[in-house]
């Protein structure tokens, strides 16, 4: 039995002030598999994702988990790529994440906060936090509806190298543990060309998709970013 679609877009088309963004994308990200978008900036990365979640107008079709992506938001969890909150506020880890905590008990939320290395931030004022332990704060907050879907919006942006790898490594925990589907926005090619099951290559259109040990080719990544970008993968990341 194939595995099922947790997410199934076709010819999605988005357009602002009548300019096109997205023009004719059509791809599948399995359940269960870690899917990278990647491209150019302007290339509509964002907009992929804002669209799959339900938050901007398109014309097209896409289900998540079969079903509109309205009937099924409590399955799902969303990280951000900026979180602009205002840094004065004198307010913890711990009363930040306890707004958020509905459907989770406290010893289960315990879990989360442990489980993605949170726990030991919790007294830490939030406006105190660096890029890489706010990230794990709203990863926290997302796992707390105990999601089937995480959505992730560049969530390794102005992260260090040693940072992005142990978030890497934290995302691939999360899908390999709990089972959990995850799509993210990426541009550190090498970590994706490590940790994803699948790569979308957009530039406004869908370039090409599929394992990134046969996307992440040097003509692909030249046709996406230009012959002067120089990439160099490791595999033992």
């Amino acid at each position: 039995m194939k595995n099922p679609n947790a997410i199934s877009v076709s010819d999605l088309k988005v357009s602002f002030d009548h300019t096109p963004v997205l023009d004719g994308v059509s791809v599948d990200v399995k359940k269960g598999e870690i899917a990278a978008v990647i491209g150019p900036n302007g290339s509509g990365k964002s907009t992929f994702i804002r669209a799959v979640l339900g938050l901007i107008p398109y014309s097209g079709s896409i289900k998540v988990f079969d079903k509109p992506v309205r009937e099924v938001l409590p399955r799902l969890g969303y990280v951000p790529q900026h979180f602009d909150f205002d840094r004065t506020i004198p307010i913890t880890v711990r009363e930040f994440l306890s707004f958020n905590q509905p459907r989770t008990s406290l010893r289960e939320s315990d879990r989360i906060c442990k489980e993605v290395q949170v726990d030991i931030l919790q007294d830490k004022l939030i406006g105190d936090l660096s890029g890489g332990q706010l990230q794990r704060v709203l990863i926290a907050q997302a796992l707390f509806k105990d999601p089937e879907l995480l959505l992730l919006d560049e969530p390794s942006s102005g992260i260090d190298i040693e940072g992005a790898k142990a978030f890497y490594d934290l995302i691939d925990h999360l899908n390999k543990k709990h089972d959990v589907t995850i799509l993210l926005i990426s541009h550190e090619v090498t970590f994706v060309h490590s940790f994803a099951d699948r790569v979308i290559c957009l530039n406004r259109n869908l370039v090409c998709h599929g394992p990134p040990e046969e996307v992440l080719t040097r003509a692909t990544l030249n046709k996406l970013y230009g012959s002067t970008m120089d990439v160099h993968i490791h595999h033992d990341v």
